[in-house]
């Protein structure tokens, strides 16, 4: 027999640093999910992406048991570490702050592609192009898209 899926959780960790404190523990302990155990499980599997934040979906059932499904790192961060930036633009129209060539674009698309809503890989460079741009960072070189 399947077990009843009471909650869903969604959060961003920085891999290997999830300890009880908020964001973790409040979301979690309103679920009655023993947060300690969590903490040991996910820094356990994210050993290896150490400050890298990784967006996870914890499912919580209802005898209190949950697992949980680690996502690649966000787009956007993604962009930050290949530009070498610290923050995107407050006003990207017009200030731009980095840039970033079309074959770290296509890289960034192959990695984030399996949880992005897409089929194509120039349709994920066109949606990583897009935050790109959203964040003030400009794409250079030719558009392989077409």
């Amino acid at each position: 027999m399947a077990k009843e899926l009471s909650a869903i959780v969604k959060l961003q960790i920085k891999g290997g640093a999830a300890n009880p404190s908020p964001p973790i523990g409040p979301a979690l302990g309103a679920k009655g999910v023993n947060i300690m155990e969590f903490c040991k499980q996910f820094n356990a599997r994210t050993q290896e992406q150490p400050g890298k934040v990784l967006p996870v979906i914890i499912n919580v059932y209802s005898d209190k048991s949950f697992d949980f499904v680690i996502k690649r790192p966000p787009v956007a961060v993604q962009i930050l570490e290949h530009a070498k930036l610290k923050g995107g633009s407050a006003e990207s129209n017009r200030k731009k702050v980095g840039s970033v060539s079309w074959d770290q674009v296509r890289t960034i698309a192959e990695d984030k592609i399996v949880d992005m809503n897409c089929f194509t890989i120039e349709s994920a460079m066109s949606m990583v192009a897009g935050t790109a741009r959203s964040m003030g960072v400009t794409v250079t070189g030719e558009s392989p898209i077409k």
